[in-house]
C-alpha cells in the first residue's frame, strides 16, 4: 500500500511541476461581452487549446493570459453561450463576442422508438449521462439513479450481485398478486427486460426516464409502472481509434451495524423478566463458562454475532474500450471485469465478466445497418439469510466455538442448548456449511436496416432484438452436529435451471416534414414479440461425499419427490403504433401515441392505449423573446393510458366435491361445486401530467416543475369466495398515486476560474386505495403482523393498535377503564411496565375495533442534492439523497411473539421500563414475554426516514504529455466514497427495506474506491 501512495503522491506531484515549469513569454488579454446585449460577461473560462492552462474573465469580462511558445489557440466557453476557438496567433489584445448557446434545448431525447428534440418535449422524460452514471461504484447500474430523478425511487440491496428495487412514481399494480408487478419496463437498445442486472455501467451513454404515461404509452402493454430506455455507447464517424481504460478498486464497510444487548445488559434484562428459567441460563453460563473479573454477576462471554458474521469486502471493476469510425462506419468494443466480495463472512461474492460490441454502417446514401451484441457471464455465491435471524436472537453469553462441546462436528461450535435455552442459536455452522452458487449467462443481439425512401423524409426501419438468460443454480446444504436438536443430519442437494428467451421484431416508419411555419413527424409501426421460460428443479438427501466434485443428483441416496418441477410457459404478442409530433414556429407542439397490443394471456386480447401532449414554448412570444431574465420557457401538459401484463395469466378450474354433515340430527351428503376461474382483463393506468421546463438567467438556471395524476383501473386483486371461501382473481379494484416533482439545477463559472453546479430535486407522493370491489378492506401480511388495504388509506398499509404511553405504576392501571376490563378477563394481566393502548372508540376495552392505520412502506417525500464544483485540473462532486414519511415493520423486534429465548437489540435492553418514570415508550423486559404487548403496534412499525450522503468523488485530471519522446495518455485519478453517512433513527442496520417488513435485510455497505481512466 505505502509503495501505491509512492506512485501516486509522485505522478500528482509531476503533473503539478509540468504545468508550472512550461515557459511563458507572452500575454494576451481582452475583454469577452455577450452578443445578446452587449454586456460584459465575467467568469468566462479562458483556455489554451491542448492543455489545462488557463484562466477566467473578472467582474468586468476582462481576462489576461500568458503564453508559452508554440501556444497560439484560445478556447472560450461559458454556460449558456456558444463556444468559440479563437487563433491569436501574435496578437496581444483580442475582445470576443459569445454568442447564445441554445444546444441544449437542440440535444435530442431518446424516446420510445426514436429520439426528440429536448425543446420539442412535451412528456415528463429525465435523462442521466454516462459522466454522472460512473461516478457509482457498483456492478448494477440503477444504483446510479438514486437520488437524481424525482419521483424515481431507487432501494439499495448489498447483497453482491443483487439488483435494486425501482419504482417510478408509486406503485402501478397490486403488490402480491404472484408476480414482480413493481419495476418498470428496461429498453436496452431496443430490448425488453424486467431488470438490467446484467449492464456494465461503463458502457452505458445514457438512461432516460420516462415518467408519464405520455411518454410511456408508446409502450402499451409494459409500462403500467414506467419506462427506463437506456442506451448503450457507440462510437464515432471520422473519429480514430480510441483506447481507454477505466476501473477502480476499493473497500465496502458494514456501517450502522446494529447494536444489540451485551452479556451485561443481557443479563440485567433476563433477570428482569421474572422468569425462574430464564434467569437460570444465566447461572448456568457462568458455571460453563465463567464469571466476569469486571462483574461476577455476569458470565465471562461477551460475544457480538454481528461482529462475528462481518467482514470488510473488497470490490472492483476494470474496464477496457475501443471505438472510433470512418467516413462510413462506426464502431464500439468493450470488455468489462467485476468482482464483489460479499461482507457476509461465508461463501458468498459476486463475479461477471461482460463482452460487447457495436457497429453501424453506412453502405450508401439510402441504407444503413447495424448491430449489437452483449455477452454477460456471472457467478453469484448467494447468502444463506438464515444466519442473519440467527445472529439476531444468539444470547451474547455463549461463544462462537466451545472446546467442552467434544462430539460436535466438524468443529467445537457452540450451543445455546448447552446452558438450557431451546435453540442453538450459532449462526457459525450456517455460514460454513452452507455453499449456494448461481451461474448467470445472459446474451442480447440487436440487428437493424434502415432504409431513407425519401431522403431525409421518409425512412424504415426494421429491428431485430433476442435475448437469452441461462440460469443454474446449486444449493447445498452439508451436516454438522452441535447438539441434539442443534444438528444437520443429512447433506442436501437441489438444482434448478432456468432459461428465458425473447425475441421482438420491430418494423418503423418515419415520415419527417417541414413546411414554411409548420413540422411534422409521423411515426408508425409494428412489433411482434415470442417469450419463453422453462424451469426444471430437483433436490434429494445424503451425499456419500461431501467434496463439490460430488455434488450431483446421481450421487444422492434420496430424491425428494416434493422438490421435483418441471414448469414452462410461452408467451406471443402483436402489437401496432404509432405517433404524430407537430409544432408550429417552435411554438406551439402537440404530440400523440397510440397503441393496441394484443396476447393470448387474457379473455380480452386486445387492449388499446392512447396518449396526447401538448406544450407552449412562452419564451418564443414577442413579450418574452429576447429576455436576459427567461432564456426559456415552455408549459406542457399530457394524458395516457397504460398497461400491465405482469399479473398472472387467466387459469382456474371447476370442481365438485362431496359433502357429508348432519342436518336434524340425520347424517346428509351431498355436493358443493366451486368455480375458482380468473377471468381477467387488462390492467390499465391512466396519468395525467403537468408541468414546465425553463431557463433563466443566461441559461444558469433550470428548471423543471411536473404534477401528475396517476390511476390504476381494473387492478387485479384477491377476492374470496362466499360460502367456499375459495379465492380468486378479478380485476376489481382501482387506486391513485399523485405528486409534484421539482429539479432546479445552477450552473456557473466564478472570474477566478472555479466553475461550480448546485442543484436539487425532491417529489411528494400520495398512495390511495379508491375501490376494491365493494369490500371493507384486504389483508395482507400476516395475522400476526398485519397489513390492510382500505378504502382511502394506502396500499397494504400497515394496521395495528397506537401505543398512548407505559402504565406507570398500579394507579394509573386502576384508573384506565381499558386495564381494568382486561383484568376482568384475565387478573393481573395488565400491570405497571405494560403498555397503554389509545382506545379509539371509547368504548372502555381494547380490541380489534380500536386497530387503526399505522402507516405506509411507500416514503411520501423524496429528495436528492448535488454539489459540484472544478478549479484547473482538480473537481470534486456530492451527492445527497433522503425520503420520509415511510414506515417499517421491525419483524426481528416482533418475533419475540415465538420465542422469548433470545437477545434483544441494545436500544430496548438499555431504554426498558424498570420503575417508575424511567421511560414511557419502552416496556419491561417482563412485558414483552406476554400477550398484551405482543399486538401488531407502533411500538413494532418504526419511521423510515433517513439522510444520506449518496456519493463523493475528488478526482484530478492529467493532461496528455510527452516524455523522452514518449506520449504518455491522458488520465484522471479518483478517490470515491460512497454512502459514506446515513443517518436515520429505525432500529436496524438501514431504513431501504423495498418492502417495508425488516427481516433481516442484508446491510448496505459504505465502499470507498481509487480510480484511474486511461486515454490513449
Amino acid at each position: 500500500m505505502s509503495m501505491m501512495r509512492k506512485l501516486l503522491l509522485t505522478a500528482l506531484f509531476s503533473a503539478f511541476l509540468l504545468d508550472t515549469a512550461m515557459a511563458q513569454d507572452r500575454v494576451v488579454s481582452g475583454k469577452v461581452t455577450s452578443a445578446d446585449d452587449g454586456t460584459t460577461l465575467p467568469g468566462v473560462s479562458v483556455l489554451v487549446q491542448g492543455t489545462t492552462k488557463g484562466t477566467a474573465t473578472d467582474a468586468n469580462g476582462a481576462y489576461s493570459i500568458s503564453l508559452a511558445s508554440g501556444e497560439t489557440t484560445l478556447v472560450f466557453s461559458f454556460i449558456g453561450y456558444k463556444t468559440q476557438t479563437i487563433a491569436v496567433s501574435t496578437q496581444s489584445s483580442v475582445d470576443i463576442i459569445l454568442e447564445t448557446d441554445i444546444t441544449a434545448l437542440e440535444e435530442v431525447v431518446v424516446v420510445g422508438y426514436g429520439v426528440q428534440r429536448e425543446k420539442d418535449l412535451t412528456s415528463s422524460i429525465a435523462t442521466v449521462k454516462s459522466d454522472e452514471i460512473v461516478k457509482t461504484q457498483s456492478g448494477q447500474v440503477m444504483q446510479s439513479m438514486q437520488g437524481k430523478v424525482p419521483g424515481l425511487q431507487v432501494i439499495s440491496s448489498g447483497a453482491p450481485g443483487d439488483s435494486p428495487t425501482i419504482r417510478l412514481r408509486g406503485v402501478g399494480s397490486f403488490p402480491g398478486i404472484g408476480n414482480n408487478n413493481v419495476s418498470p419496463l428496461f429498453v436496452v437498445d431496443g430490448m425488453f427486460f424486467d431488470n438490467v442486472d446484467f449492464l456494465n455501467p461503463s458502457d452505458v451513454a445514457s438512461i432516460s426516464v420516462l415518467k408519464d404515461a405520455s411518454s410511456s404509452a408508446i409502450y402499451g402493454v409494459r409500462a403500467a409502472n414506467g419506462v427506463v430506455i437506456i442506451t448503450t455507447k457507440s462510437g464515432a464517424f471520422r473519429q480514430a481509434a480510441q483506447v481507454t481504460y477505466d476501473g477502480y478498486y476499493g473497500s465496502q464497510v458494514a456501517q450502522n451495524v446494529l447494536k444489540m444487548a451485551n452479556a451485561e445488559q443481557f443479563t440485567d434484562y433476563s433477570n428482569e423478566t421474572g422468569s425462574s428459567a430464564t434467569q437460570s441460563y444465566i447461572l448456568n453460563a457462568m458455571q460453563r463458562y465463567g464469571r466476569s473479573r469486571v462483574n461476577p454477576n455476569v458470565p465471562d462471554v461477551n460475544t457480538d454475532w454481528y461482529n462475528e458474521i462481518l467482514r470488510p469486502a473488497s470490490i472492483q471493476n476494470h474496464n477496457i474500450g475501443i471505438s472510433g469510425g470512418d467516413n462510413k462506419t462506426t464502431y464500439s468494443l468493450g470488455v468489462n471485469y467485476f468482482y464483489q466480495d460479499g461482507i457476509l463472512d461465508m461463501k458468498n461474492d459476486y463475479e461477471r465478466l461482460n463482452l460487447r460490441a457495436k457497429l453501424d454502417y453506412n453502405a450508401n446514401d439510402w441504407l444503413t445497418v447495424g448491430g449489437n451484441v452483449i455477452v454477460s457471464n456471472a457467478t453469484k455465491y448467494l447468502q444463506d439469510e438464515a444466519a442473519w435471524s440467527q445472529a439476531y436472537y444468539a444470547v451474547p453469553i455463549m461463544p462462537v466455538y466451545d472446546e467442552l462441546n467434544v462430539n460436535a462436528v466438524p468443529k467445537p461450535y457452540s450451543s445455546a442448548q448447552s446452558i438450557g435455552y431451546r435453540d442453538g442459536q450459532n449462526p457459525r455452522p450456517t455460514l460454513d456449511l452452507s455453499d449456494n452458487l448461481q451461474r448467470i449467462r445472459k446474451f442480447l443481439a440487436n440487428f437493424y436496416v434502415n432504409v431513407d425512401l425519401i431522403p431525409n423524409k421518409l425512412s424504415f426501419k426494421s429491428a431485430y432484438n433476442s435475448s437469452y438468460t441461462f440460469l443454474n443454480e446449486r444449493n447445498v446444504r452439508l451436516p454438522y452436529f452441535v447438539t441434539n436438536g442443534f444438528n444437520r443430519e443429512q447433506a442436501s442437494l437441489t438444482k434448478k435451471t432456468e432459461s428465458f428467451v425473447n425475441h421482438i421484431w420491430d418494423n418503423i416508419l418515419t415520415y419527417n416534414q417541414s413546411f414554411g411555419d409548420h413540422n411534422l413527424v409521423v411515426m408508425a409501426g409494428t412489433s411482434f414479440r415470442d417469450e419463453a421460460w422453462d424451469m426444471m428443479e430437483a433436490g434429494g438427501l445424503g451425499l456419500p461425499d461431501v467434496r463439490e466434485n460430488a455434488w450431483y443428483l446421481n450421487k444422492v441416496l434420496q430424491l425428494d419427490v416434493d422438490l421435483i418441477d418441471d414448469n414452462g410457459s410461452r408467451l406471443y404478442g402483436l402489437s401496432y403504433f404509432g405517433r404524430v409530433a407537430y409544432n408550429f414556429k417552435e411554438k406551439y407542439l402537440f404530440y400523440a401515441t397510440m397503441r393496441a397490443d394484443g396476447t393470448q394471456k387474457y379473455q380480452e386480447k386486445w387492449g388499446y392505449f392512447p396518449a396526447i401532449g401538448a406544450g407552449w414554448v412562452v419564451s418564443e412570444e414577442d413579450f418574452l423573446k429576447g429576455s436576459n431574465t427567461i432564456n426559456f420557457l415552455k408549459l406542457r401538459g399530457g394524458w395516457g393510458q397504460l398497461g400491465n401484463d405482469k399479473i398472472q395469466t387467466s387459469s382456474g378450474s371447476r370442481n365438485t366435491s362431496t359433502v357429508t354433515t348432519g342436518i336434524n340430527g340425520v347424517i346428509t351428503s351431498g355436493s358443493v361445486t366451486t368455480n375458482t376461474f380468473n377471468f381477467l382483463r387488462w390492467e390499465v393506468v391512466t396519468e395525467t401530467n403537468v408541468g414546465l421546463t425553463a431557463k433563466a438567467l443566461r441559461n444558469k438556471l433550470s428548471a423543471d416543475l411536473d404534477y401528475f395524476v396517476r390511476d390504476t383501473d381494473k387492478a387485479a386483486i384477491f377476492l374470496t369466495a362466499p360460502l367456499t371461501g375459495e379465492r380468486y382473481i378479478r380485476n376489481a379494484g382501482s387506486f391513485r398515486n399523485s405528486g409534484f416533482e421539482m429539479a432546479l439545477n445552477w450552473n456557473d463559472n466564478l472570474s477566478n476560474g472555479i466553475s461550480y453546479t448546485i442543484g436539487a430535486n425532491f417529489a411528494t407522493l400520495k398512495n390511495e386505495v379508491q375501490d376494491i370491489y365493494g369490500q371493507l378492506y384486504i389483508d395482507g401480511g400476516s395475522a400476526e403482523f398485519l397489513q390492510r388495504t382500505r378504502v382511502g388509506d394506502p396500499l397494504l398499509a400497515f394496521f395495528g393498535y397506537e401505543i398512548d404511553g407505559v402504565y406507570q405504576n398500579q394507579a394509573q392501571v386502576d384508573s384506565d377503564p381499558t386495564a381494568v376490563f382486561e383484568n376482568t378477563i384475565t387478573a393481573g394481566r395488565v400491570v405497571p411496565g405494560d403498555f397503554r393502548y389509545k382506545d379509539q372508540n371509547n368504548d372502555g376495552r381494547i380490541d380489534a375495533e380500536d386497530r387503526v392505520v399505522l402507516g405506509s412502506y411507500l416514503p411520501n417525500f423524496t429528495y436528492g442534492a448535488n454539489l459540484g464544483a472544478s478549479y484547473k485540473n482538480f473537481d470534486l462532486s456530492v451527492n445527497l439523497y433522503g425520503q420520509t414519511g415511510n414506515k417499517i415493520l421491525n419483524r426481528k423486534r416482533g418475533q419475540v411473539i415465538f420465542t422469548a429465548d433470545a437477545n434483544v437489540d441494545a436500544d430496548l435492553a438499555v431504554n426498558r421500563w424498570h420503575g417508575e418514570g424511567t421511560t414511557n415508550e419502552y416496556p419491561s423486559s417482563a412485558a414483552l414475554r406476554k400477550g398484551w404487548n405482543q399486538r401488531m403496534s407502533d411500538f413494532f412499525v418504526e419511521d423510515g426516514s433517513f439522510f444520506r450522503i449518496q456519493n463523493i468523488q475528488l478526482g484530478y485530471n492529467i493532461k496528455s504529455l510527452k516524455l523522452a519522446g514518449v506520449q504518455l495518455p491522458q488520465g484522471r485519478v479518483t478517490f470515491t466514497a460512497e454512502r459514506p453517512l446515513t443517518v436515520f433513527n429505525y432500529n436496524g442496520f438501514n431504513p431501504e427495506v423495498a418492502n417495508g417488513v425488516d427481516t433481516q435485510t442484508y446491510p448496505i455497505p459504505a465502499v470507498y474506491t481509487m480510480g484511474l481512466n486511461l486515454k490513449f
